[in-house]
């Protein structure tokens, strides 16, 4: 399959792929007909898709009963109205139910909203009415029905609710039923163009409202370089990604590059995360491959590893927010992997990547994708220097890369603010080394200016990390006459420091970040609190912190 889509498939080492890694792009490429259907075709009882859950239920699916599945829906979604172009909300958890829905919607051209199932009914009122969504595919549970029966009467574009069960209720059809009943599906071809729109991404940004990121129907390609060339997966692969299907990390890892390099992809659907679960979960299965976010191995390395046997794991990578170097190295020691980090944004794919090839640095997001011209600017708009701060950019002015937005949906100012003069500005501020390597700083207003000094909350919140008493932190500027602003740590201390919270702690804290890091970085005001303030994905809302504060 590999070799449809990419003029060379192995390469030797980063240089050799950098040099000479080059996509193919087929005139109107979809995604469901030219890799699931083609799978299905190829090999029919080759395995996509492992799911269990938390109740001890499982069900395993080949490329051909997912193409089977698929054409049912989708042709159980074109009786009840859904045509190409048509927006589609789908809030399925981690149900397999979300990969039938889709691959189908990809299979009539229509665009998928893939929403978390944490959405309220002002949440859900905002998105149906931002991006006009005609149809949500939801999961039957009495809490998201409740906040999506409730949003109705203020979304007048939504004409169809549809549920996978357990409960389908009043107002509501019943999607087994309904592709059980199904008519026969007749693909339709040359559905889309290669720009069409594929998704729309509502952004958990950390202030103001969701932004709707669009993402046309080549996006899926460009993980080509996600699945294969940083989870470093092959056909014999078990990949699990840690991800709901409400963010677009679950098709970073869940679907897209996974499946055109023919990966079985695992899902393990919970409704409450336990460390010891995920553990036995690789144990069972026997999973190859693993990819979340550092706060979730940040638990896994607090349980007792020495209990199970991990022998099947072979790689390991993280996305999501930045990685504390000590995560790596505790890992490493209770497991022999060296954790690989990547860095991409809703708005992109894997921009940065730590491959195989390369020897990973503790900390940093690693080398640019070949796939991107990525590089730094400094707000006088030049080019970073080695060792200089600078905004994490992608150049446009040679090429349009596949995987990148098309813009924000119905909003050209934001689209133009983040995206103009062939320069799209990520809002995240990094530095690279001599190597090439890139470390990441912070978001743009979240850069503290201190003392003429220009300090970064990751560097400080790793620092705070390595100290025993703190479980997380959050790391923001204060006003100050003198300085200009001075750091403040806002912390959450593990049970073992609780008592302890007080002057004693908080300078053995500051004296502990000393030396550790450069001591102007170290926080003048350390604040203990029982949680942070996050948005709905789990990103800590530092804006939030420092409104407070100026209050």
């Amino acid at each position: 399959m590999l070799e449809k889509y990419l003029q060379q498939t192995e390469f030797t080492d980063f240089e050799d792929f950098k040099a000479n890694y080059k996509l193919i792009v087929p005139d109107n490429f979809n995604f469901a007909y030219d890799v699931v259907d083609e799978w299905a075709a190829k090999e029919p009882n080759k395995r996509a898709l492992l799911w269990t859950n938390d109740r001890g239920e499982s069900r395993e699916f080949t490329f051909g009963e997912i193409k089977r599945y698929s054409d049912q829906t989708a042709s159980y979604f074109q009786s009840l109205g859904i045509k190409k172009g048509d927006i589609v909300m789908a809030i399925l958890k981690r149900r397999y139910e979300f990969w039938f829905t889709i691959i189908a919607l990809h299979k009539i051209g229509a665009v998928i909203i893939p929403a978390t199932h944490l959405l309220t009914k002002k949440d859900l009122v905002y998105r149906n009415n931002a991006a006009d969504i005609k149809a949500i595919v939801a999961f039957g549970e009495e809490n998201i029905i409740k906040h999506i029966d409730d949003a109705m009467f203020e979304s007048p574009s939504v004409e169809l609710l549809i549920s996978v069960g357990p409960k389908v209720t009043k107002g509501w059809h019943d999607f087994h039923q309904g592709i059980e009943n199904a008519a026969h599906f007749t693909p339709i071809a040359n559905v889309n163009k290669n720009d069409d729109p594929l998704i729309i991404s509502f952004t958990s940004g950390t202030t103001g409202n969701p932004k709707m990121v669009l993402l046309d129907c080549v996006y899926p390609l460009a993980h080509i370089i996600t699945a294969k060339y940083w989870h470093n997966l092959s056909e014999n692969s078990l990949h699990l990604t840690i991800a709901d299907t409400g963010w677009l990390k679950a098709v970073w890892g869940k679907l897209y590059g996974q499946w055109i390099v023919g990966t079985c992809v695992f899902v393990y659907d919970h409704e409450k995360f336990a460390p010891v679960d995920i553990l036995d979960m690789i144990q069972k299965f026997k999973i190859t491959s693993l990819c979340a976010p550092p706060t979730i191995l940040r638990f896994l390395i607090r349980e007792d590893i020495s209990k199970y046997d991990l022998s099947s794991l072979e790689y390991c990578t993280i996305a999501g927010e930045a990685l504390n170097p000590t995560v790596y190295e505790q890992f490493l020691q209770l497991t022999g992997i060296k954790l690989r980090e990547g860095y991409g944004q809703s708005e992109t794919t894997l921009s940065l990547l730590t491959s195989p090839w390369v020897e990973p640095k503790p900390g940093s997001m690693g080398l640019v994708n070949p796939h991107y011209d990525v590089d730094l600017l400094t707000p006088e708009g030049l080019s970073a220097e080695v060792g200089e701060q600078g905004q994490i950019v992608i150049r446009t002015d040679k090429r349009y890369p596949e995987g990148l937005f098309k813009g924000y949906y119905r909003n050209s100012q934001l689209t133009n603010e983040a995206w103009h003069d062939n320069v799209y500005y990520t809002g995240d501020v990094a530095w690279r080394d001599e190597d090439g390597y890139y470390w990441f700083v912070g978001r743009t207003d979240d850069v503290i200016k201190s003392s003429g000094y220009r300090i970064g909350p990751f560097e400080v919140e790793s620092a705070l990390m390595t100290h025993p008493a703190v479980v997380e932190c959050a790391v923001t500027g204060i006003p100050d006459e003198i300085r200009g602003q001075i750091v403040k740590a806002t912390i959450i201390l593990c049970k073992e420091y609780k008592e302890k919270a007080g002057e004693n702690l908080i300078k053995e804290i500051q004296e502990h970040v000393k030396t550790v890091t450069a001591p102007y970085k170290y926080p003048r005001i350390i604040e203990f609190v029982e949680e942070l303030p996050k948005t709905i994905s789990g990103k800590i809302r530092r804006i939030e912190i420092r409104e407070r504060d100026s209050k």
